[in-house]
Order: structure tokens, then C-alpha cells, then sequence
């Protein structure tokens, strides 16, 4: 009786445990710089802003931080619900009276994030570097379904904030998926290198 020798392959379809925590990781990586370069960039203007100082004489607080959070969940196509006397009304704050380039943070800081999990997690082709970049996701939801929330600012019996379901459908999964996914693809070439 003759034995055959049987290999096992890992498929790229699955990311060992490393690469899940070094995903995770370069999620919450993503998240925390996207957030840091929209408040580089918008900070001084909100604070100085007349809806800061409004926000303030009601809270106590101007709430920079919180704005700039509708910033960045708007930079991610995510609406911004502010009630009225007559109902919520939808704000969006990139282009009017902030720049459209803040578009470009959250793909950019997902595709750097997705091809860093790539090199790292050896991806050496364009379908192990695509499943790893998109595990950023892994990271980048709990904080961008956090996050919402956090930047919600009370006004009295209502919230005003981005709205949670859509931070966590377009921030928290659609972006890192395909954002992270392409990043990773793109970055198993530098892997491939290596």
C-alpha cells in the first residue's frame, strides 16, 4: 500500500489570527488618523465657528470635537440629523462651508491602512492582500458605530449628531471594505516584493 503525501495550502480566503489582530489594529489606526487629519484641517474654523459658540452658550461647552466628528462622519457620506421645532433636518458640512478634498480622508488613511495589513501579513498576491485589507473592517466598525454616538450632541430631548445606522452601514462597513480591500490588493505587491 502506498502512502500519498498530501500538502495543505492556506487560502487567502481566510486570515489567520495574526493577521485579524494586526487588521483590527490597522482599523482602528485608520480611524483614529482619518479623525486627526479632518481635525487638523477643520478644527480652528468649527471652534471659531458660530455654530460653536451657539453650541456652547447651550451646553457649556463648544463642542469642537463633536462638530469636528460630524465632519468626518459627513466626509464618509454619512448624514447628520439636527432637530428643529418643525422636525430633524439633514446637514452636511464637506463642501459648504468646509472643503470637498476632506472626501479623500477616509479613503486614503483605509487604503493605507489596508495595504500596511497587507505587507505585514505577507500577502503576496492580489487576493490574500484584499481579504487582509479589508479585515480593517474588524477595527474600523466598533468605532465608527462609537464614534456616532459620541459626537452626538443632547439638545434637549433630541440628539443632533450623525446618524447611527448610516455610520455604521457606509463608515463602518462599506468603506473599510472596499477601501481596505483595494489597499490590500495594492499593498500584496510591496509584500510580493518583500
Amino acid at each position: 500500500m502506498s502512502r500519498t503525501d498530501v500538502t495543505t495550502t492556506t487560502t487567502p480566503l481566510r486570515p489567520d489570527g495574526r493577521t485579524l489582530g494586526v487588521a483590527a489594529a490597522g482599523g482602528v489606526v485608520a480611524y483614529l488618523v482619518g479623525y486627526a487629519l479632518t481635525y487638523a484641517a477643520v478644527g480652528r474654523e468649527v471652534s471659531n465657528s458660530l455654530a460653536a459658540r451657539v453650541l456652547e452658550i447651550a451646553t457649556g461647552d463648544p463642542g469642537t470635537w463633536q462638530l469636528v466628528g460630524w465632519v468626518f462622519y459627513n466626509a464618509h457620506y454619512v448624514p447628520v440629523e439636527v432637530p428643529g421645532v418643525f422636525g430633524s433636518t439633514a446637514v452636511n458640512l464637506v463642501g459648504d462651508p468646509f472643503t470637498s478634498a476632506l472626501l479623500v480622508v477616509p479613503p486614503v488613511a483605509l487604503l493605507a491602512g489596508g495595504a500596511a495589513v497587507a505587507v505585514v501579513g505577507g500577502a503576496d498576491e492580489p487576493v490574500a492582500g484584499a481579504v487582509a485589507g479589508l479585515a480593517v473592517t474588524v477595527g474600523y466598525l466598533p468605532l465608527s458605530a462609537l464614534g456616532a454616538v459620541a459626537v452626538g450632541i443632547d439638545i434637549g430631548d433630541a440628539t443632533a449628531g450623525p446618524t447611527v445606522a448610516a455610520a455604521v452601514l457606509l463608515a463602518g462597513l462599506v468603506y473599510p471594505l472596499v477601501f481596505g480591500a483595494v489597499g490590500g490588493a495594492a499593498g500584496s505587491a510591496v509584500a510580493d516584493r518583500r
